[in-house]
């Protein structure tokens, strides 16, 4: 074999046996080497954003050392243990979702916290949720997630949501999606707004269906920008893949939405032709 060709072989082992950083793989501990190659950051205090969604975590490891984190997903790992959380003191957003977590004491002193999803754990009572009083910035919970059927055992307490505003009075949303806009989850600010809002409008375009025949088709629409535009081309950067993300689950949400509003839509339209059938006796 020729040494060009040993060369080329050797390169391809190497490339095989090196990590794919592009991809979810499963890891048990979060590691330096595991968050450098990940955010490209070479010192670990200088990372604000991070991402390790379904990588197989059970222990969070070093991730205490990056002490001016903002924003962190663990979503979808095998948490149970969050002390090492405990000395982000800036962090503000922070995903848990669909992990094995039960207490959540260990968070209490990450006091920038403002959004915190914990649906799809082991959270059984209301008093698991006691220490987050002492957060005073937090607006944002989620227990449940009905879009990826995330819950948790105290969501079956039918009054946890009314437990939970009296002891958080400054929380404004709470298990928020876009569904809840039409249930009226959003607890206070434009969204609670919107939710009237939306159920005006729905009850205009209903009205506008049934009394005066389907509504006329609209001409098609402007494009919002003009040919030639600078487009945002997508990189590895975390903001960029959070913003994805969240546009993704907002994406699923509208899908789940427009079933639900079409199926609502038949089920009224097939009453409707039922009353109006004439009734036949039988002599």
């Amino acid at each position: 074999m020729s040494r060009e060709r040993r060369s080329r072989v050797s390169m391809g082992r190497l490339m095989r046996m090196m990590p794919d950083l592009s991809v979810e793989t499963d890891v048990a501990k979060i590691t330096p080497v595991l968050l450098k190659s990940r955010t490209g950051e070479f010192d670990l205090e200088s990372i604000l954003f991070l991402k390790l969604r379904n990588f197989g975590i059970i222990d969070l490891g070093c991730i205490g050392e990056c002490m001016n984190m903002e924003r962190l997903d663990l979503s979808g790992n095998n948490i149970a243990n969050l002390v090492p959380l405990a000395s982000l003191r800036r962090l503000l957003v922070l995903n848990l979702s669909a992990n094995r977590i039960a207490s959540i004491e260990a968070i209490c002193t990450c006091d920038s916290l403002q959004s915190l999803n914990l649906a799809g754990n082991l959270i059984s009572s209301v008093e698991n949720l006691q220490s987050l009083k002492s957060l005073r910035k937090l607006e944002n919970i989620r227990l449940k997630d009905n879009t990826y059927d995330y819950t948790n055992p105290v969501c079956k307490n039918f009054s946890y949501r009314s437990i939970l505003l009296e002891m958080f009075p400054n929380i404004k949303v709470l298990d928020e999606c876009i569904s809840s806009y039409f249930s009226g989850e959003r607890v206070v600010g434009r969204g609670s707004d919107l939710y009237q809002l939306c159920k005006d409008i729905d009850d205009i375009i209903k009205a506008g269906i049934y009394r005066n025949g389907p509504l006329p088709e609209l001409p098609d629409c402007k494009p919002w920008v003009e040919d030639g535009f600078p487009e945002i081309k997508a990189s590895n950067s975390a903001i960029i893949e959070e913003a994805y993300k969240q546009f993704s689950d907002i994406l699923h949400e509208c899908r789940l939405l427009n079933n639900r509003a079409t199926h609502v839509i038949g089920q009224t339209e097939r009453a409707l032709s039922i009353k109006s059938m004439p009734k036949e006796y039988t002599v």
